[in-house]
């Protein structure tokens, strides 16, 4: 499996690069987003890491230029920015995941063996004209979206953002935002669960 790495810090791609390799998978590192979109359309991939802030083309229009040329291919964000407004700029241009800095292999390495099964099940769907096959709506992923589903479904108890994030190796803001659609689609019901202190935590169910 080939991964693309685009960061514009040495020693990461040097950490990144040997994490992958210790896998079995074959990395390439570029400096920049330019540089990695061009080794991406010259070489292909598999899967793609790009971090946030890079020099010349920034991690959102990285992720826009490569969603012009590959809707399926699992792009994960490398950033130490937390906030949801963040992670919907970067969902609606077509991330598909977020890996947190500072890096630990355990949780990358099952983030990206995730997101390929992920892919894999994208492919097996008989291919349609519609783009619905792979997205559901801006920024909203088929195969990740029946993935989240099939753990509320088979869920015992309401779970947080937290808990569900931590059992299905996707990142807090992805699950938040997939929650929040299914919420509005009357899928799954966010039940308020007040702590002894601070502000209450919502947990969230299958209806």
């Amino acid at each position: 499996m080939r991964i693309i790495i685009m960061d514009d810090e040495q020693s990461l791609r040097y950490t990144l690069s040997e994490i992958f390799t210790f896998a079995g998978w074959e990395p390439i590192a570029y400096p920049n987003g330019r540089e990695g979109i061009e080794g991406f359309l010259n070489h292909g991939a598999d899967i793609i890491l790009v971090d946030y802030h890079m020099p010349e083309i920034d991690g959102l229009e990285t992720v826009c230029l490569i969603r012009e040329q590959d809707q399926q291919i699992p792009i994960l964000v490398l950033t130490v920015d937390e906030r949801q407004e963040i992670a919907d700029r970067f969902l609606d241009a077509g991330a598909t995941d977020f890996a947190l800095k500072p890096v630990k292999a355990p949780d990358l390495i099952a983030r990206v063996q995730l997101h390929m099964r992920l892919l894999d099940m994208t492919k097996a769907v008989q291919a349609t004209p519609k783009m619905y096959d792979v997205f559901v709506t801006k920024g909203i992923s088929k195969s990740t979206l029946s993935y989240i589903e099939r753990y509320l479904m088979d869920c015992q108890h309401p779970s947080t953002v937290e808990e569900i994030s931590k059992e299905l190796s996707l990142a807090v803001p992805t699950v938040y935002r997939y929650l929040t659609y299914l919420v509005h689609n009357g899928k799954v019901r966010s039940i308020p669960s007040y702590q002894k202190v601070g502000r209450p935590k919502n947990r969230y169910c299958w209806i």
